[in-house]
């Protein structure tokens, strides 16, 4: 019998991809301070890795101290570009900030993933993507963001690459999988190893 497999987040994109992939998997949002947690780690001017990794080990932990037994997953996703981390937008003001800010310039989106079982991390992976935005118009971007819709709000960054968010890049270095929020391959191996998935 397979193992039972729990995604710890309320990501439609993550539980996709899972789901995409084969993976018979239950949701649930954990309930994390995620902006206390960034805050603490700005201010130890942590690297962002540290940051993505801790809340994707804080998820985890937390669903998989009421799932006994299963493998719970936990991941999380950060947004940097030259030190300044970015969260999705509260607003279509906040979306059109944030692509100004970006607009011409090389970020990077580090995703973490964590797997807990009974209370207790088993494993991890991090990975990174750099991507660059070219330097759009401001009529391409106003066209942009009456496209997109509210849908510019459920991601940081305000893209989705797998969307319209692809005009907006002039270079991505990177997985695809990784970029949308999960390092899928290594999970997937994990999964495999545990027996939750044939090998």
């Amino acid at each position: 019998m397979s193992e039972a497999v729990v995604l710890a987040s309320g990501s439609k994109t993550r539980l996709t991809l899972l789901q995409q992939a084969g993976l018979g998997v239950e949701a649930l949002a954990p309930s994390v301070d995620e902006q206390e947690m960034k805050a603490a780690f700005l201010a130890e001017r942590a690297p962002a890795e540290a940051c993505a990794e801790a809340l994707a080990e804080l998820k985890a932990v937390r669903i998989s101290q009421r799932r006994p037994g299963a493998l719970v997953i936990g991941a999380d996703q950060m947004l940097d570009c030259n030190g300044v981390w970015f969260d999705k937008p509260a607003d279509e003001a906040h979306a059109r900030a944030h692509l100004q800010a970006l607009r011409g310039k090389t970020h990077r989106l580090v995703t973490a993933a964590v797997v807990a079982r009974n209370g207790q991390r088993i494993w991890h992976t991090i990975d990174t993507a750099r991507l660059t935005m070219r330097p759009f118009s401001d009529a391409f971007l106003d066209d942009y963001l009456h496209w997109v819709g509210p849908a510019v709000l459920s991601s940081v960054g305000a893209y989705q690459l797998e969307g319209l968010g692809a005009q907006l890049f002039s270079r991505i270095e990177g997985d695809f999988f990784t970029i949308l929020g999960l390092p899928l391959l290594p999970l997937l191996g994990f999964l495999r190893d545990q027996g939750a998935l044939a090998k």
